[in-house]
C-alpha cells in the first residue's frame, strides 16, 4: 500500500492471539500501536481534523489547540505537520516524557499544566488553560476530543468495522475509556448491526467517568477527573474498574509471557478480562483493543524504581514473585460488575 500522508498508513488487520491468557476463551489484542503515530488516537485525530477542514472550521495555516495526555498530541502533531496547521498541545505531568518529545519533534508547542483540578486530576485544569487561551486569541481553534462527535465516528467507521471484517462478531470486546470515543463508536456500530457482542468499558480506579470517587492516577491514557461529554452510560454495556497496581502487574506479565510490551491502557483492559473471567464461556472469542505499545512506558510501568516509589514494596514484591513463578493469579484489586 502506497499513501501520500503518514497518517493514512497502518495495519488494520493486526491481531495478536494470547494463548492461555484466559482459561475459557480465546483472547486477541487488536494492535493499534502499529499505527504510524504509535496509537489508536491517529484515527480520532484524523477524523476530527479532516472533518474540520472539510466544513471550513479549519484552513491551512490556522492554529489548533487541544488537551491530551500524550497519544492524541502525537497524532495531531503528525497530521498538523502534513496539513500545514499550527498546533499547541496542553498536557500535564502524567504525560510520558517520550510523547512530549515526540510532539515537539513534529513541530508542535507543548504547554504543561501543573495545578490539580478539584477532583485531584489535571483534565479540568487543561481545559481551563485552553479556555483562557481561546479568550486571548480568537484565531485559535479547539476541536475538543471530549465532546466532538467526529471522535466516536472515527471508531464506528474504522475500528469496529475492522474487527468485524477480520473476526465477524466477537463474543466480547474490552475497550478502555478515556475520552470515550472508542467505546461509544464501537458500541454504536455493533448495536446498529444487532450484534450479540458483549462490550465491556474499562476504566482506571480514581477516575470519575463511571461515577466513582476521584483519586490519584499516574498512568496516562484511561480515566478522567471530569466525565467526558461523549460518554453515555446505559444498560447495553458492562463496566469494570481496575487499580493501577494491577495494570502494572499485567503489563509486566504480558511482556514476560508473550514478548510484547503493551501500554497502560492495554494492561488495564487485560486485567478486566481476568476479573470477568468467570463470566466468559468456554470457546468465547474475546477482543481487547490495545491502544498503544509499551515503549512510551519504559520510564514508568516497566521501571522498577518508579513502581517502588509510587506504589510501594507490596507491588514490587508481587512483580518479583510473579516473575519467579511463585504466584500465578488474576489481579486481586480489580473491581468488576459495576
Amino acid at each position: 500500500m502506497i499513501v501520500d500522508r503518514a497518517y493514512e498508513s497502518g495495519d488494520r488487520r493486526a491481531f495478536l492471539r494470547l494463548p492461555g491468557y484466559q482459561q475459557h476463551g480465546e483472547v486477541l489484542l487488536k494492535l493499534e500501536g502499529l499505527n504510524p503515530t504509535g496509537s489508536i488516537k491517529v484515527k480520532t485525530a484524523r477524523e476530527m481534523v479532516l472533518s474540520a477542514l472539510a466544513d471550513g472550521t479549519l484552513r491551512a495555516g490556522m492554529h489548533l489547540i487541544e488537551s491530551t495526555s500524550g497519544n492524541l498530541g502525537v497524532a495531531l502533531a503528525s497530521i498538523c505537520a502534513a496539513e500545514n496547521l499550527r498546533l499547541t498541545v496542553v498536557t500535564d505531568p502524567n504525560a510520558n516524557a517520550q510523547s512530549v518529545r515526540h510532539i515537539e519533534a513534529l513541530g508542535a508547542e507543548v504547554v504543561t499544566v501543573t495545578r490539580h483540578d478539584p477532583n485531584g486530576g489535571y483534565l479540568q485544569t487543561r481545559i481551563d488553560c485552553i479556555a483562557a487561551r481561546l479568550a486571548a486569541d480568537p484565531e485559535l481553534v479547539w476541536l475538543n476530543q471530549y465532546g466532538n462527535t467526529a471522535n466516536p465516528r472515527a471508531h464506528r467507521t474504522t475500528t469496529a468495522r475492522e474487527i468485524e471484517a477480520e473476526l465477524g462478531a466477537p463474543d466480547w470486546i474490552f475497550v478502555g475509556v478515556g475520552s470515550a470515543g472508542t467505546l461509544m463508536g464501537c458500541l454504536s456500530h455493533f448495536r446498529a448491526v444487532h450484534s450479540p457482542t458483549r462490550v465491556v468499558a474499562v476504566d482506571a480506579a480514581g477516575s470519575v467517568t463511571f461515577g466513582g470517587a476521584p483519586g490519584t492516577r499516574r498512568i496516562p491514557g484511561l480515566g478522567a477527573s471530569r466525565r467526558p461529554e461523549l460518554f453515555r452510560d446505559g444498560p447495553d454495556f458492562d463496566k469494570c474498574v481496575v487499580a493501577e497496581a494491577d495494570t502494572i502487574l499485567v503489563c509486566r506479565r504480558v511482556a514476560r509471557r508473550y514478548g510484547l510490551l503493551v501500554g497502560g491502557s492495554t494492561g488495564t483492559a487485560l486485567a478486566a478480562v481476568s476479573a470477568m473471567g468467570e463470566s466468559i464461556l468456554p470457546g468465547s472469542r474475546v477482543v481487547v483493543i490495545s491502544p498503544d505499545l509499551g515503549e512510551r512506558y519504559l520510564d514508568t510501568i516497566y521501571n522498577d524504581g518508579w513502581v517502588l516509589d509510587h506504589y510501594g514494596p507490596e507491588l514490587a514484591r508481587a512483580i518479583a514473585c510473579d516473575a519467579a513463578g511463585v504466584i500465578d493469579r488474576a489481579p486481586a484489586r480489580v473491581v468488576a460488575g459495576m
